[in-house]
């Protein structure tokens, strides 16, 4: 296997677009179990990453494993709509019990960004407006309807020309607060003169259909707004009769200690995207609102082939069951809190780290320029690469890539965090004595 591996690997810029296959780390793998990798290697990876926020049960869960091979044995594929089934009817009945407020009806699709879109759509065409806004830092997705709201990278949009329908506004950024002054305060204060502004000098109220947010940034770094700022948003939004879709295709299915942020903040939207967690690898996602709201989406306005899968949709359930049965929301409050902990401790000894953000197992850690207080995206990437070799394997996000993904699945143990940590802690030690060197010499 290991020569065939290298010719694969050293074959794969001809075969794999680089927008595809040149992330980091690039780790050839030959199995995944739990919350851990297997590598070509023949060693052993630990995993906080969870496939970037998919699977919260873990890899390859026993059950889910089994409902994959049920489903098989049934139906391979839909589509909804030409044929009817039973996973995709129970999976939607079982989504409606934890979804919060009024949210009970079901588009299914593949993708995070398909669930964007179809949030989008939804909004446009119920409201009749033509205007969306969106906050800089948001990631929404890179099909072309998704990237119009997507600001966490300027390098995403290049090129692209992405439509002129949508404005964007800053996100809740309480590292700007004033000394003295009351950080949750100040960003209600700054919200509320950033969308007067918006409404005074670029579109009206009138003709916006939706805002659009992540209730916590994600690829745009880990950034946990105070909950009375998403509050106001709300109410500016009802104010307005302004439609506000969550984009919780990364804080969904427990990531943040309840099974969707807008629990976690208190605050209900009126569509909501929902993806990478819900199936446990496979592809499936949501656009979800009220029945109310969806009836007015007539037949043929959005469509789909391959959205809500039966076998995706029985892994769907499967996943469900799974974090109910082993307390999943419960273990994400508790390890959360614990591994925050723990870093709080890290960072008291290590300079290159700016701050710790996180809310649930969803935690982000900022690397900077000790000198400066500046982001230092290149020591992110060699303190992943320190890890990577000791055997564990975290991710990266921010505008300068510069905060560590810390996204375990959700069974993690105290051990398995303790482990992660001590390699965390042994790299930033490694790092920080190569700087010394290079600084001495």
């Amino acid at each position: 296997m290991g020569n065939n591996w290298d010719h694969l690997v050293k074959n794969m810029p001809n075969r794999l677009a680089p927008s595809m296959a040149k992330d980091h780390p690039n780790l050839p793998v030959v199995k995944e179990e739990g919350c851990y990798y297997y590598g070509v290697d023949g060693k052993k990876y630990l995993d906080f990453t969870s496939g970037i926020a998919v699977t919260n049960v873990g890899h390859r869960h026993p059950k889910i494993v089994q409902a994959i091979k049920d489903a098989a044995d049934g139906l391979m594929h839909g589509p909804s709509g030409v044929i009817m089934y039973e996973s995709i009817l129970r999976l939607a009945d079982e989504l409606a019990e934890i979804l919060p407020g009024d949210l009970d009806c079901f588009f299914f699709a593949n993708s995070g960004a398909e669930a964007i879109e179809g949030s989008i759509k939804l909004a446009k065409y119920v409201t009749k407006r033509p205007y969306v806004i969106s906050f800089t830092g948001c990631f929404h997705g890179r099909s072309l309807g998704a990237l119009s709201v997507t600001t966490s990278k300027s390098k995403y949009r290049k090129f692209m020309q992405p439509s002129g329908l949508t404005y964007q506004i800053p996100y809740a950024n309480v590292k700007e607060c004033p000394s003295g002054k009351d950080p949750e305060e100040f960003v209600i204060e700054k919200l509320e003169k950033d969308f007067a502004s918006l409404f005074s000098h670029q579109v009206t109220p009138e003709e916006v259909a939706c805002v659009i947010l992540e209730p916590v940034l994600g690829e745009g770094g880990y950034i946990v707004p105070p909950k009375g700022w998403l509050k106001r948003v709300r109410e500016i939004c009802d104010c307005h009769n302004i439609l506000l879709i969550f984009d919780e295709v990364q804080t969904g299915f427990g990531r943040t200690g309840e099974w969707f942020a807008a629990q976690t903040f208190d605050v209900t939207p009126d569509i909501m995207a929902i993806a990478k967690g819900i199936a446990s690898g496979l592809p499936l996602s949501a656009t979800v609102a009220s029945s109310e709201l969806m009836k007015q989406w007539p037949l043929g306005s959005h469509g789909t082939t391959f959205g809500g899968n039966p076998i995706a949709c029985s892994v769907g359930l499967a996943t469900l069951e799974v974090m109910k049965e082993e307390n999943l929301l419960e273990n994400t409050k508790k390890m959360g809190k614990y591994a925050v902990e723990q870093l709080e401790r890290i960072k008291d000894r290590h300079s290159v780290i700016g701050s710790i953000r996180a809310v649930g197992l969803m935690i982000g850690i900022e690397i900077v320029d000790p000198k400066t207080g500046e982001p230092d995206g290149k020591a992110l990437l060699k303190i992943l690469d320190l890890a990577l070799e000791k055997g564990v394997l975290f991710y990266l996000c921010g505008n300068h890539s510069e905060v560590i993904r810390m996204i375990p699945p959700l069974i993690v143990t105290k051990e398995q965090i303790d482990e992660g940590l001590r390699i965390l802690d042994d790299a930033l030690t490694e790092y920080e004595a190569s700087i010394m060197n290079l600084v001495e010499n």
